[in-house]
């Protein structure tokens, strides 16, 4: 038994055979008394890894996202006996906890509303505007997710390849986002379906509670072993960029390192001119210069990997330093990254040179504007997306020849 127990490599073998055997329609109790002892003595990142190599090998992300539940069910009383690390106070993932806490109460609350409304098989206008302002207020939690999907995701890329978990974490993110968009609306409405507001709750619970499990469970026990105490810290200054989801912002706090790196960089700009053909200006010059541009610029080399992005005051997406490096199609939910891969071919070969999107975004319309860069001997070079809020120009008419400061 202990040489099964300590051989990670058949323990695995032995979980995927397992999970295999579910997804593929297995009796559940023939499979779980094969494999018993592989999963009584499952680790956070035996599970962590196998989600990586369902979805490489056998199945789609839909697919293991339809399924993983069947499994995860399974694994739900080793991974809580399982003697997990607990992030420190005050770090990155203990915020991350935090806001779970918070998100939970919330849930009780929404569960306690929806439980009166079906006694009384009716939806009174009282409780349709509370349940529907419990639902804008969860709107909050998407903070939540943007960290993790823009901060703690690229860092777990960089340390190991085996992350095709968190395409099917990022899966469950966007059904949240996709329900609680659907709620608002109908909730909205001073006399919503019942029936449709009961379904349309359970599948928002399903997408939430399961994963606030699995990111306590497997997800950040794994990030702990894998990363290290610098990268929380870097993670932790990077999401106040973001915020936090429900609870109050915690002071922002510098190491003597990062304060002396951070001194270094300025210090580094000193007076080295960099030579743009149409004149010379100093790095600090150009940063000014990109970040007061009323765009979003991000830039993405001819391999697929984003090195840049600008930082202007008002931004429309998502960013964060710890997506430098980081492949772009990770940088996008699974279901649109085939749209991505058809810009950059397309790109790529010449075919075409530019690419062009926009969207509502509550009250602001933004032009999205993907262009091809190559250099003067046709050589492709990498792609630029150019983001604008462009909803006062769309209300432009007529001519403004005179200054008008008003």
């Amino acid at each position: 038994m202990s040489e099964f127990i300590n051989n990670v490599s058949l323990r695995r073998d032995e979980l995927y055979a397992f999970s295999v055997g579910i997804f593929n329609g297995g009796k559940r109790k023939e499979f779980i008394e094969k494999y018993q002892d592989a999963i009584d003595n499952l680790t956070p990142a035996d599970v962590f890894y196998l989600v990586h190599e369902l979805t490489k090998k056998d199945f789609s992300v839909y697919q293991v996202k339809q399924q993983v539940g069947k499994i995860l069910n399974i694994f739900f009383e080793p991974l809580k006996k399982y003697n997990k690390k607990i992030p420190a106070k005050n770090t990155f993932l203990y915020y991350l906890e935090e806001e779970n806490r918070e998100a939970k109460i919330r849930l009780q609350k929404i569960k306690d509303i929806l439980k009166l409304i079906n006694k009384e098989k009716k939806i009174s206008e009282k409780f349709a505007n509370e349940l529907h302002d419990l639902f804008v207020d969860f709107s909050e939690y998407e903070k939540h997710y943007s960290k993790k999907e823009n901060i703690l995701f690229p860092y777990i890329e960089k340390s190991d390849d085996r992350h095709y978990c968190l395409k099917v974490m990022w899966a469950f993110h966007d059904e949240y986002r996709d329900t609680l968009k659907e709620i608002i609306t109908i909730s909205d409405n001073k006399n919503p379906d019942l029936h449709e507001l009961n379904d349309l709750i359970g599948r928002f619970f399903f997408a939430v509670v399961p994963v606030i499990f699995r990111e306590e469970y497997i997800l950040f026990p794994v990030a702990l072993e894998i990363l290290q105490e610098n990268d929380f810290e870097e993670m932790l200054l990077q999401s106040f960029e973001i915020g936090f989801s429900f609870i109050q912002s915690p002071e922002k706090q510098l190491n003597e390192n990062q304060i002396n790196e951070i001194k270094n960089d300025y210090s580094a700009l000193g007076d080295l001119f960099v030579d743009l053909e149409t004149g010379k200006l100093l790095p600090e010059q150009i940063i000014l210069l990109i970040n007061n541009l009323p765009v979003d610029i991000t830039y993405v080399d001819k391999n697929d990997v984003v090195r840049f992005f600008s930082n202007p005051k008002h931004r429309f997406f998502t960013r964060s330093k710890a997506i430098i490096g980081r492949t772009v199609q990770n940088c996008h939910p699974h279901e649109s990254v085939h749209i991505v891969e058809q810009i950059l071919d397309a790109f790529k070969t010449g075919e075409k040179d530019n690419a062009r999107f926009w969207i509502q975004m509550k009250a602001h319309f933004i032009l999205i504007d993907y262009y091809a860069l190559h250099d003067s001997d046709g050589n492709y070079k990498g792609t630029i997306e150019v983001s604008q809020d462009v909803t006062d120009i769309r209300k432009l008419t007529g001519e403004q020849r005179l200054l008008d400061w008003k």
